[in-house]
């Protein structure tokens, strides 16, 4: 593969370090390893923490943050420096990669315009909102702001072809798509420390059943506390550790869900949010299964992660979710919102892991991440010719 002149790339979107989510994670894996081939890269995002630099650079990524307004919707923020700085910023580099849904995609669309720099998206999920009249609102003016921009756009990154198939963002696109994995690393798990985090967490001989990801309405984790029903009269020992986020502030789920999860209490544990890749990794290998119940999913790297750190995966019947237990057979698919088909999919991984594994060299064949980073590169230079 003929290496591309070395490129300028401006990359937009919300939030950014020390913000960590899996799309958060997707962005700055591409960002540094751009950066480690010689391209030029720079971030554009909201001071979403008062405490954080306007201009700083980490692992070679320069990160430009504008202070926000006090006004703020659910998780978005107000920038009045945003069009200014987009348009400064634009002028110095050879193309944009923005990432949707957000509500500043028409407006980017547009200054890439003013500038001549082509706009890339990367699609990292429909917005889909509870009912009520507002949230309607919400949905169809930010995707009529989509819409504007993905008429403009030369390419449109997906996760998988299932997903654009199956989204109502994308499909109208789909001669635009090009699917692109997404970056998935993980480091080698370290089997004593696993070990001793297992004896940590497993009452007895009990299975030890994971879940990764904030505990948020959208992922669904009552589904998984409320599958302990079935798995309970199998494992009566069984234990679900949650690693994530899970009392949050602009959510109301651990309110919401607290009558089940005092329920279940001695079966439950939560570990709050970990950040550090090592412990994700020696996480992945304690437990025997991870299990992502989510009635909506675009992709989960956790999935990925896990695999690659050899543990099976059960995935609800979600376009895009269900790709990699379908591509790598490492793991089962449980269909969407039926908590007891659930458990039974747990207890059938559980009772017969081995048909499930694959090596780490399998799962990479698949999701590959510099063949990812390859296929943005390529996209970039392109675009910018």
């Amino acid at each position: 593969m003929t290496q591309p002149k070395n490129l300028k790339i401006l990359i937009c979107l919300l939030y950014y370090l020390p913000h960590r989510t899996g799309m958060q994670l997707y962005i700055q894996r591409i960002a540094e390893e751009l950066v480690r081939r010689g391209h030029t890269v720079t971030v554009l995002c909201a001071r979403h923490l008062p405490s954080l630099p306007n201009d700083e650079t980490i692992n070679g990524v320069r990160i430009v943050r504008l202070n926000v307004a006090p006004l703020a919707i659910s998780r978005g923020m107000v920038m009045p420096a945003y069009p200014w700085a987009a348009f400064q910023l634009m002028r110095q580099h050879d193309v944009v990669n923005i990432h949707t849904p957000m509500a500043e995609t028409a407006l980017l669309s547009v200054i890439g315009a003013l500038t001549g720099k082509p706009v890339i998206p990367t699609h990292h999920g429909d917005l889909i909102l509870p009912e009520g009249l507002v949230n309607r609102i919400i949905q169809s003016v930010m995707f009529g702001l989509y819409r504007f921009m993905a008429w403009r756009a030369p390419n449109i990154v997906a996760y998988t072809q299932d997903y654009a198939e199956n989204s109502y963002y994308l499909r109208p696109y789909l001669h635009k798509v090009k699917v692109i994995h997404p970056p998935i690393t993980m480091p080698e798990p370290q089997p004593d420390r696993a070990a001793q985090l297992r004896a940590e967490w497993q009452h007895g001989d009990g299975p030890l059943i994971g879940f990764a990801g904030r505990f948020v309405q959208e992922k669904r984790p009552d589904l998984l506390i409320q599958s302990l029903d079935v798995i309970l009269k199998r494992y009566p020992n069984a234990r679900i550790v949650f690693a994530g986020q899970y009392d949050i502030p602009y959510e109301r789920t651990w309110e919401l869900y607290k009558p089940i999860v005092d329920k279940y209490r001695e079966h439950l544990i939560f570990l709050g949010l970990k950040d550090d890749m090592q412990f994700m990794a020696d996480f992945f290998r304690a437990v025997d299964v991870l299990a992502l119940t989510s009635d909506s999913e675009c992709f989960a790297l956790v999935q990925v992660e896990a695999m690659l750190a050899g543990t099976p995966v059960v995935m609800t019947d979600t376009p895009g979710g269900r790709v990699p237990v379908q591509a790598t057979g490492m793991g089962k698919i449980a269909p969407r919102g039926d908590a007891e088909a659930i458990g039974r999919a747990i207890v059938e991984v559980l009772g017969d892991p081995a048909a499930c594994r694959r090596t780490r060299a399998e799962v990479e064949s698949v999701f590959n991440f510099q063949r990812t980073v390859d296929q943005y590169e390529s996209l970039f230079a392109a675009a910018a010719r």
